[in-house]
C-alpha cells in the first residue's frame, strides 16, 4: 500500500489540463488515507530539482503533466538513485505513460497509482546524460525542433504532424558510420532511434519490440530514402508497420551503439534537444528505476 506521495505538477502542461486535475487528487488521497502532498514547478527543470530534494521522504513522486514532466522528475530520482516514479498523464503526448501503460483518464491513472504494481526499468545513458524511454539522431530530431517551434502556436497532437511536413522541405540524408556491439556498419542515415520504450513523438511505435527491463537497448536504423519516401513510410510507424519495409528499416538489439561523429549534432533525448559534440555512445545505465506499471 502506498503511505506517502509527493504530486510534483507542472500548472501548463497540456495546456493547463493540469490544474483541473487537482480537485480529483486530493478527493481521491484522501478517500483512502494516503499522507500526500501537491507542489507546482515554477519553471522549466523544476521538477527535478524538487524530485532531489524530496525522493527520501516520499514513498512514490507522481508526475503529473506531460512527457517533459516525467523525464524532470525521473532525472531527479535517477540522479539520486533511488525512489518510485509513478505517472498521471496530463500532457500532449504521453509516451512514456503509454509505455508503461498508464491510461490518460485521470481517474483511471490515480486507480493504478493506488494499486501499486511496481516494476524496475532500465535506465538509458548517452554521453553522460540519462533517458527513460528513447533517444535519437537524424529526421526526428529536426521534426522535435520543428514540433517545438510550432507548439507555441498550436497545442495538440497535431503539432508532431507539421513539425514532420516542415522537416521534410529541407531536411538531407548523410552517411553515417553506427558501431552495434563492435560491429560497424556504414549507412546512409536517414533516422537512428535506440531506446527502452515503444513509442515517442506522440503515439509514434518506432521500437515495437523493445522491452523496459531486459538489458539491452533496442534500435531502430532508417536508411536510403528520399524525403518523399518518407513520407509514405511515416504513417506505417504508428502502426508499427514500418518494420517489414526491410531495404529501408534494419531492427538490432544491443547493449551499446556508437554513431560516429567529428561535430556538433543535436541528439533527441527523450523529447529534448541536446547538442553533443564527437561520438554518440548509447549504453545501459546500472542503475534500475522503480516505476508504476498499470
Amino acid at each position: 500500500m502506498i503511505r506517502k506521495v509527493l504530486f510534483i505538477v507542472n500548472p501548463v502542461a497540456g495546456g493547463g489540463k493540469t490544474l483541473g486535475v487537482l480537485p480529483l487528487i486530493e478527493k481521491r488521497m484522501k478517500e483512502n488515507s494516503i499522507n500526500y502532498k501537491i507542489i507546482m514547478t515554477q519553471g522549466p527543470r523544476d521538477a527535478t530539482k524538487i524530485a532531489e530534494e524530496n525522493v527520501e521522504k516520499f514513498t512514490t513522486i507522481v508526475a503529473v503533466g506531460g512527457d517533459g514532466t516525467v523525464n524532470e522528475v525521473a532525472k531527479g530520482l535517477i540522479n539520486k538513485r533511488m525512489g518510485t516514479l509513478a505517472i498521471l498523464p496530463c500532457g500532449t503526448g504521453n509516451d512514456f505513460g503509454r509505455v508503461v501503460g498508464i491510461p490518460n483518464e485521470p481517474e483511471k491513472a490515480i486507480d493504478v497509482l493506488l494499486h501499486n504494481n511496481v516494476k524496475t526499468i532500465d535506465i538509458g545513458k548517452i554521453n553522460g546524460y540519462s533517458f527513460l524511454n528513447i533517444a535519437s539522431f537524424g529526421f526526428d530530431t529536426e521534426v522535435v525542433i520543428q514540433t517545438n517551434k510550432i507548439k507555441k502556436r498550436i497545442k495538440n497532437q497535431f503539432s508532431y504532424l507539421l513539425g514532420v511536413l516542415a522537416t521534410l522541405v529541407y531536411y538531407k540524408r548523410r552517411q553515417r558510420g553506427i558501431i552495434i556491439d563492435g560491429v560497424e556498419y556504414n549507412r546512409n542515415l536517414v533516422l537512428l532511434a535506440v531506446g527502452n520504450g515503444r513509442f515517442y513523438g506522440g503515439g509514434l511505435e518506432i521500437l515495437p519490440m523493445a522491452k523496459m527491463d531486459d538489458e539491452n537497448l533496442h534500435i531502430c536504423l532508417i536508411k536510403d530514402l528520399s524525403n518523399l519516401k518518407i513520407l509514405a513510410l511515416f504513417p506505417s510507424i504508428f502502426k508499427a508497420q514500418h518494420i517489414k519495409y526491410k531495404k529501408y528499416v534494419e531492427i538490432y538489439k544491443a547493449k551499446k551503439v556508437i554513431l560516429k561523429n567529428n561535430e556538433n549534432i543535436n541528439i533527441n533525448i527523450d523529447g529534448e534537444i541536446v547538442p553533443i559534440e564527437g561520438n554518440i555512445i548509447f549504453e545501459i545505465d546500472n542503475f534500475k528505476l522503480n516505476v508504476i506499471f498499470s
